[in-house]
């Protein structure tokens, strides 16, 4: 018997929804795995990969495609898919599932591999998904006795699953691990404050993740920081990556000349405070033109928490209209450097929070009150820098 047989030709995807969506009212989920259709064919047409059809069941949604194992690791970053799996079709005969069963561990099956049979069944059928264990498992070993395999149900090397629904079978032998959340687009589009570092970046993709469409709004710091453009631009671009079939566009905003005036003619504690708040205005602008209904930021508690909440609060006042959402409010340096990795965008952005960590000061500030900040944005006449800012506005397309 020859064992350099050629790997089998997986014909079919399996999408695992995400749990939150099984969970929702019937006319709310039908809507959400419509959504989640959509986002895949968008996904499948930007990387050509040719499908036959798209066949949704309870929790599942199974694709037929000739390129079952390149479209299961692009669709594993489609928001609301919780896992994906190549696999190989047949009928639910018992017979058929055995014989493709035997195929598929030809290829997967190593000398000396321990593994587990496992089946789930939907439907009425002749036998238990102990019985599919049980035949397959006995067909396996016997088929490929000389590779000296063994069965190990707590900890196998391999595990060979068998799906069985109503007339169908799926038979595979991996998962990959889906994103999950929300379908893309379910939610409100929300504008986003990027300034290309890693925890505006994160803060994007988690208001993603659960199901906002993001409208990236960057701060062009020239000449301060001549960089920041760039980085910021080179990392929408990979986070884009996770929002195939939306628009790709970011708003820039010339903000050298606004920032020069708050550092010439304000105290220097009251910079950030003032720079926020002028940001906030200008979001809640392009909000409005975009119909979007929230400001996302990549804050979090870098201060004690009563001085950090404070300060935030000073910021939050000067957006009237929206809500200032704040994703990572509750993650430490490392859970949000972990995301970083996973989104992508850890090397690109690591230097910006390189300098800023350098820049922090541990000395206590002292307590800022509204009045001098309504005080300082008289002096500077913040609404008419506003103003200048949204006619500078310009749209970057990536």
């Amino acid at each position: 018997m020859s064992f350099n047989q050629a790997e089998p030709k997986f014909d079919t995807v399996i999408i695992r929804l995400g749990g939150e969506i099984g969970i929702k009212a019937a006319w709310t989920r039908k809507l959400y795995e419509r959504r989640l259709i959509g986002n895949i064919k968008a996904v499948l047409k930007h990387h050509a990969i040719p499908y036959e059809a798209l066949n949704r069941r309870f929790g599942r949604i199974y694709l037929k495609t000739s390129q079952a194992q390149s479209a299961s690791k692009k669709l594993a970053k489609v928001f609301g898919i919780s896992s994906v799996s190549p696999a190989l079709e047949t009928t639910s005969k018992l017979s058929d599932i055995i014989d493709k069963s035997v195929q598929i561990a030809d290829s997967a099956f190593k000398k000396g591999s321990s593994f587990a049979v496992r089946c789930r069944r939907v439907g009425k059928h002749a036998y238990t998904s102990q019985d599919v264990c049980r035949e397959v498992g006995r067909q396996v070993l016997d088929t490929y006795s000389k590779r000296r395999l063994h069965v190990d149900l707590k900890s196998p090397s391999i595990t060979l699953s068998i799906e069985v629904r109503e007339d169908k079978a799926y038979i595979f032998t991996d998962v990959i691990r889906g994103v999950g959340g929300l379908p893309l687009g379910t939610q409100p589009k929300v504008v986003c404050l990027l300034n290309g570092d890693i925890s505006s970046l994160v803060a994007c993709w988690m208001v993603m993740k659960r199901g906002c469409p993001i409208l990236p709004l960057h701060f062009d710091e020239t000449p301060f920081n001549k960089e920041s453009t760039n980085r910021a631009l080179k990392a929408t671009k990979t986070l884009f990556e996770w929002a195939i079939g939306f628009p790709r566009k970011v708003y820039i905003v010339p903000y050298g000349s606004n920032l020069a005036q708050i550092e010439q003619n304000c105290p220097k504690k009251l910079k950030r405070v003032l720079s926020n708040r002028m940001m906030y205005r200008v979001a809640e602008q392009v909000a409005e033109i975009e119909h979007a209904e929230g400001i996302v930021t990549g804050e979090s508690f870098k201060e004690p928490a009563g001085e950090a909440l404070h300060v935030l609060s000073l910021q939050d006042e000067a957006a009237k209209h929206l809500p200032v959402y704040r994703p990572l409010i509750g993650l430490d340096t490392t859970e949000i450097d972990e995301l970083a990795r996973k989104i992508g965008t850890s090397k690109i952005s690591s230097g910006r929070r390189m300098k800023k960590r350098e820049k922090t000061s541990k000395q206590p500030q002292k307590i800022i009150k509204l009045k001098e900040v309504k005080e300082a944005e008289a002096r500077l006449n913040m609404d008419e820098m506003v103003g200048a800012s949204l006619k500078s506005l310009r749209t970057v397309y990536l």
